[in-house]
């Protein structure tokens, strides 16, 4: 029996099951009172239950190939924490497309046909590899989010602000898992970092879609005012994407690990904010 799990020993990976009240501020734009901004993680997050749920599976598929019972218990946490998000997600996008006429079973379906697709297109361990690199994506957009200097922190709404911390602390907490099981179970070098691109373009083409649909249904689709403001949002000099990079770039590292970035100082930072309140 072999440590597979490189996961700090003080992380503690265990669900916190957390109900949030967000169905007011999912009425407006919830970020700085901008339309892009706004939409721009409402978007993403019409992508998480369906996206849980795949990450879910994927890891699962090989829980009985792991004989590290330290592993073997963070995939327990991991399935409880993405359970929850998935949870929490699902009442967020039926409150939101409730109150501003978004269609959801457009969104969702989309995204049903394009897993429905992977699963036959790939095998379990790719299909494990692309989990891997999207909770990389999702775990560098949490530091980001976390940190006191972003946009996230400065603009959001208090309510919006503690659902999007806790789902980002979580992230960061089992970011390791799914990429440890692939190490576990075979995965080489050459498969995790070409899933890396496949995930995030396929990722950003889902936001994207979700995006347009919905500054459609506002009547802000052709403002171009927004879109430069949105753009600068991403892409400029403190565009979220454009500090992510250096970060998402990391994993073409050979040997990279998540936990080569020790972030237990932003989580120790949030649970000592929870204890204060």
């Amino acid at each position: 029996m072999s440590q597979q799990s490189r996961t700090p020993e003080h992380v503690d990976i265990h669900p916190r099951n957390r109900e949030h009240e967000i169905a007011d501020c999912l009425s407006r734009d919830w970020y700085g009172g901008h339309p892009f901004k706004t939409a721009w993680f409402n978007a993403m997050s019409i992508t998480f239950p369906l996206g849980e749920k795949f990450f879910i599976d994927s890891v699962r598929h090989f829980a009985g190939e792991i004989d590290d019972p330290k592993l073997t218990q963070e995939i327990r946490g991991f399935c409880g924490q993405e359970n929850v998000h998935r949870r929490e997600h699902e009442r967020y996008n039926q409150s939101l497309c409730k109150q501003r006429g978004y269609d959801l079973e457009y969104m969702e379906n989309r995204l049903k046909k394009k897993l429905a697709l992977s699963e036959k297109m790939y095998t379990p361990l790719e299909l494990l590899s692309i989990t891997a690199a999207l909770e990389h994506i999702t775990a560098i957009m949490a530091e980001w989010a976390l940190d006191p200097e972003s946009t996230m922190a400065q603009e959001t709404e208090a309510t919006m602000r503690e659902l999007w911390d806790w789902h980002a602390v979580e992230e960061m907490e089992h970011k390791a898992v799914a990429f440890d099981v692939f190490r576990a179970v075979g995965g080489d070098e050459k498969m995790r970092k070409k899933s890396l691109k496949r995930a995030t373009f396929f990722l950003l083409l889902d936001i994207f879609v979700h995006l347009v649909h919905m500054l459609k249904r506002n009547g802000q689709l052709w403002n171009m005012k927004i879109w430069w403001q949105g753009m600068g949002f991403l892409f400029g000099k403190k565009g979220v994407l454009r500090l992510i990079y250096p970060l998402w770039k990391e994993y073409y590292r050979d040997g990279f690990h998540p936990w080569d970035r020790d972030t237990q100082e932003q989580l120790q930072r949030w649970e000592d904010a929870q204890t204060a309140s």
